[in-house]
C-alpha cells in the first residue's frame, strides 16, 4: 500500500515523497482516515512507527481545506510531554506542510518567553506545547483556544502519568466542547486508559501491535556485568568501529554527568542532556549529534521520547530502567523507519529484579553475552538504614547548652533558668540567676563617724583669719620651669591685641632699601606665658630669628 492510495491531496503525498516516505506504516493507514472522518481516536502502536505523520497528514489537509478564521486563533493543538518532543513534532509539521500556506509554533518552557510570543503574534493555526508554559502564556492573555477544533495528545500514557494530569485538565477546560481529540502512546496501562477514554468522545480505537511489543528489526542483547565496571565495558564497545553513534540512558541525571566525565578520561567525546541542562545547551547538544560531529550522547529517560534522529546505529541502557515500559521507549530511538539497530544493556546483580519485569513484559528472554569484565559479585548490595535524624532542640544558648522552656505561674514573677545547668544549681539550692536586692544600710554604730561641723560658722572663722596667715598655711604647689615666651619681633605689643579698631599701627622698620612697615594681621589670643616679662634679645637675635622674613622685606 502507498501513499497515494489514502485520501490525501497531491500536495502532501509530494511532501511524503520528498521526505523519502513512500510506503505507510500500519498506524498511519488505519488512523489517516478516521482523523480525515472527525473522529476521536486512541491509536497504540510500537516506537519509531511513525505516529506523529498518523495525526500530522491529516490535520494539515483538514487545516488547508477550511476556510481561514477572521480572529487568525490556533485552531490545532498539539500537547506533548518534553521539549525535545515538541521540537521534533513541529519540524515534522513544517515538513509535511511545507507546499501549504499553513504556519505552525513551538512553544515550550526553559527559554524566554518573548520569541515565542513574537511567534504568537503572527497568528499560527498549529500550536505545539508543553502543558507548564502553555499555561504560563494563557494566564498572561497571549492564547487564546477557544477556536481550537483538533487536540492532540501525544505520549499521553507519560502525559498523564508525569504529574501533568491537572495541567492537562486546566487546558482541556479552555478547549470548546465541540472538537476533535486524538491520543497516540506507544504505551497504554489499563489505568491510564480508563482515564483517556473520559476525555474522548466514542473514539475509535487503533492498535497495530501488541502493546508491550519492540521493533523487531532491533538487535537486542544483554551483559552481565558488575557495576563498578560498566563504565570500562562501555568504553570498550564504543571504540569498535561498527558503532557510529550512540544513545547512552542513564537512570539520574548525576549519573549521565557521572559517565560523560568517565568516557572523557577514557578518551570517549560524550555530552549529556537532562532536565538539570539549559534548554541552549540541550539544543546545542542535540544539533551536533544529528549532525554527526558528536558520536556519544548521555540522556536520561525525559529526553527519551523526544530524541528521534534517523539512522541511530546503536542505543545503550547503562543502568536498567525501574519502569518496564521505560524500556521500549529507549530502544525505540533506533530502528526507525524500518532501518536497522542494536540496543545493549548492562545489568548488575541490584537490576535483576528489573530485568525479570522487562522480560516479562516484551514477552521474551533478552540473548546474554560474555564480556571481558564477567560478573563477580552475586550478592545485592543491601542499604544501610538512614540513621533516624535526632530530635530538633528548638532552643539553645551560644554554647549549645538546651534552653528550658519558661514557665509562667499566675503572678508571673517565677524567675527563670536560661540553661540546664542552672537548673541544676536551682536544683542543688544555689540560685541560677543573682537576684537585684536593695543596698543594705551601713550600722552607724560599728563606724567611727566624724563630728561635721556647721558651714556657717566655718566660713566666719575662715574669714577672720588674717590674710598673711592663710597665705602661710596654703600648701605651695611644686615649683615648674618657666615657660620662654616669644622672641621679641614675633610678640605682639599690648596694644596690638583686641578689636581692630583699638590696636595700634606696628612702629616702622628700618633696612637698607629704606623705612617699611610689616603688615598688620589678626593676632591670635596671648595665653598666660605671653604675659610674662621677658628679655632683650640683641641685634644678633633679631636679624637671625626669622631669616625668610628677612629676605621678603629686601625683594620688595
Amino acid at each position: 500500500m502507498n501513499f497515494t492510495d489514502l485520501p490525501l491531496s497531491a500536495t502532501l503525498i509530494k511532501a511524503t515523497q520528498e521526505a523519502g516516505y513512500e510506503e505507510p506504516t500500519p498506524i498511519q493507514w488505519q488512523t489517516i482516515p478516521l482523523v480525515l472522518d472527525g473522529k476521536d481516536v486512541l491509536g497504540c502502536a510500537q516506537t519509531g512507527t511513525g505516529k506523529t505523520a498518523a495525526f500530522a497528514l491529516p490535520i494539515l489537509q483538514r487545516l488547508a481545506a477550511e476556510k481561514p478564521d477572521s480572529e487568525r486563533k490556533p485552531r490545532a493543538l498539539i500537547l506533548t510531554p518534553t521539549r525535545e518532543l515538541a521540537i521534533q513534532i513541529q519540524e515534522n509539521f513544517q515538513l509535511y506542510g511545507k507546499h501549504l500556506p499553513l504556519r505552525s509554533c513551538v512553544i515550550f518552557g526553559g527559554v524566554s518567553q518573548y520569541g515565542q510570543v513574537s511567534e504568537l503574534r503572527r497568528n499560527p493555526q498549529i500550536l505545539v506545547a508543553t502543558p507548564g508554559r502553555l499555561n504560563d502564556l494563557i494566564g498572561q492573555g497571549y492564547i487564546k483556544l477557544d477556536h481550537v477544533g483538533i487536540f492532540v495528545l501525544d505520549e499521553a500514557d507519560r502525559m498523564l502519568d508525569m504529574g501533568f494530569i491537572q495541567d492537562v485538565k486546566r487546558i482541556i477546560a479552555q478547549l470548546p466542547a465541540k472538537r476533535q481529540t486524538l491520543l497516540f502512546s506507544a504505551t497504554m496501562p489499563s489505568e491510564v486508559e480508563t482515564l483517556a477514554m473520559s476525555i474522548l468522545n466514542q473514539p475509535e480505537t487503533v492498535k497495530v501491535d501488541p502493546v508491550s511489543s519492540t521493533v523487531d528489526s532491533i538487535h537486542q542483547v544483554l551483559y552481565m556485568v558488575d557495576k563498578s565496571n560498566k563504565k570500562f565495558l562501555l568504553a570498550d564497545l564504543l571504540k569498535k568501529p561498527e558503532v557510529e553513534n550512540a544513545l547512552v540512558f542513564t537512570r539520574t541525571k548525576h549519573g549521565a554527568d557521572r559517565v560523560v566525565k568517565e568516557l572523557a578520561g577514557m578518551g570517549v567525546q560524550a555530552m549529556a542532556i537532562h532536565g538539570d541542562k539549559s534548554q541552549n545547551a540541550r539544543q546545542a547538544a542535540m544539533g551536533s549529534f544529528k549532525s554527526g560531529e558528536l558520536k556519544v550522547l548521555v540522556a536520561t529517560d525525559i529526553a527519551a521520547r523526544g530524541i528521534d534522529v534517523i539512522g541511530l546505529s546503536h542505543v545503550f541502557n547503562y543502568d536498567l530502567p525501574n519502569e518496564p515500559e521505560a524500556y521500549i521507549h529507549r530502544i525505540g530511538r533506533t530502528g526507525r523507519a524500518g532501518l536497522p539497530g542494536d540496543a545493549i544493556s548492562f545489568c548488575c546483580i541490584d537490576e535483576m529484579k528489573d530485568l525479570y519485569a522487562i522480560e516479562k513484559l516484551i514477552g521474551r528472554k533478552i540473548p546474554r553475552v560474555e564480556s571481558a569484565w564477567p560478573m563477580q559479585v552475586f550478592t545485592e548490595t543491601v542499604k544501610a538504614p538512614r540513621a533516624p535524624r535526632p530530635a530538633r532542640v528548638k532552643d539553645v544558648d551560644r554554647r549549645g547548652n538546651a534552653v528550658v522552656p519558661r514557665t509562667q505561674s499566675a503572678d508571673h514573677h517565677t524567675p527563670r533558668t536560661h540553661t540546664a545547668s542552672a537548673q541544676a544549681r536551682t536544683t542543688a539550692g544555689i540560685s541560677a540567676v543573682p537576684q537585684r536586692t536593695a543596698p543594705a544600710r551601713k550600722n552607724t554604730a560599728d563606724t567611727h563617724t566624724v563630728p561635721q561641723r556647721d558651714a556657717e560658722p566655718r566660713r566666719q572663722a575662715v574669714s577672720s583669719r588674717p590674710a598673711d596667715a592663710r597665705r602661710q598655711n596654703a600648701p605651695q604647689r611644686p615649683s615648674e620651669p618657666r615657660r620662654q615666651g616669644a622672641p621679641a619681633h614675633t610678640r605682639p605689643s599690648s596694644m596690638e591685641s583686641g578689636p581692630r579698631s583699638m590696636r595700634q599701627p606696628t612702629p616702622a622698620r628700618s633696612s637698607r632699601f629704606g623705612p617699611t612697615r610689616t603688615a598688620e594681621r589678626p593676632q591670635p589670643r596671648m595665653t598666660d606665658t605671653q604675659f610674662a616679662p621677658q628679655h632683650e634679645e640683641s641685634p644678633e637675635r633679631e636679624n637671625t630669628a626669622q631669616p625668610g622674613r628677612k629676605r621678603k622685606f629686601e625683594s620688595r
